[in-house]
């Protein structure tokens, strides 16, 4: 009679297959990350490029700023400052004569709701050509609203926001120093901000051809519509001269 006994303190297990798979698992691994470190030298390699060329243009504005104010220094020289003085009148003058009001007026005609005045249009130019127009209109409640939202919807006026809001008579009293209640139909005066972006040559050649061809096809139709009025009117005739 055979008797096995086993002495040990833990069962016995087979790790051979167990090792394989983590050997299998381990050289996956490795021939992922072989490329992944070589993409993470190039990415480090641009950032590392486009970092100098940051620093690059940083050290270029910086002296750009230097002689900007070494030359401005120059400029506030007692002997220099009327030319400073003339140079900055003369610049603020270029940029109002660049200005065109009949554009302005003209865009604003598209977005004006009826029963609306304009009271005032004060544009003012930055340094940098940015247009912000201060407007002050004049009418109905609910028009003065659809006005500020026609200037959303604008390509020409971004941002409008209101800057004021009054009433059109004098401490909101009718005629017999009644107490008016504000409605959507009460006159009111509102001042009005938005950014004001003039129409570029290019936009305004595209505007002109659209206008063109709505207009040819405004006249092909009535042309159409007339020459179908005397055929009409010969195929009556002829009907009539039948009975």
């Amino acid at each position: 009679m055979k008797i096995t006994l086993n002495l040990a303190s833990q069962p016995y297990v087979d790790l051979r297959m167990v090792l394989k798979r983590l050997r299998m698992v381990m050289l996956v691994l490795i021939l992922i990350a072989i490329p992944l470190l070589f993409l993470l030298k190039a990415e480090h390699k641009k950032a590392e490029s486009a970092t100098a060329r940051v620093e690059q243009m940083q050290n270029n504005v910086r002296n750009l700023e230097q002689q900007q104010q070494s030359y401005e220094a120059l400029m506030r020289e007692p002997q220099n400052a009327a030319v400073l003085t003339q140079s900055g009148y003369l610049n603020g003058l270029f940029r109002r004569k660049a200005f065109s009001w009949t554009a302005t007026m003209t865009d604003l005609e598209t977005v004006l709701p009826s029963g609306v005045q304009v009271l005032s249009l004060d544009p003012t130019i930055t340094k940098s050509g940015a247009v912000q127009i201060h407007l002050r209109v004049s009418g109905a409640r609910d028009r003065a609203i659809q006005l500020v939202q026609n200037l959303e919807k604008s390509k020409h006026f971004a941002s409008p926001r209101l800057a004021g809001e009054t009433l059109a008579q004098t401490q909101g009293q009718g005629p017999n120093n009644s107490f008016q209640p504000v409605t959507n139909t009460t006159a009111v005066n509102f001042d009005i901000l938005a950014d004001y972006r003039p129409v570029t040559p290019d936009e305004k050649a595209t505007e002109n051809k659209q206008a063109e061809e709505k207009k040819t096809a405004q006249q092909d139709k009535n042309s159409g519509a007339n020459h179908a009025k005397p055929a009409e009117r010969e195929a009556l005739a002829g009907k009539r001269g039948a009975r």
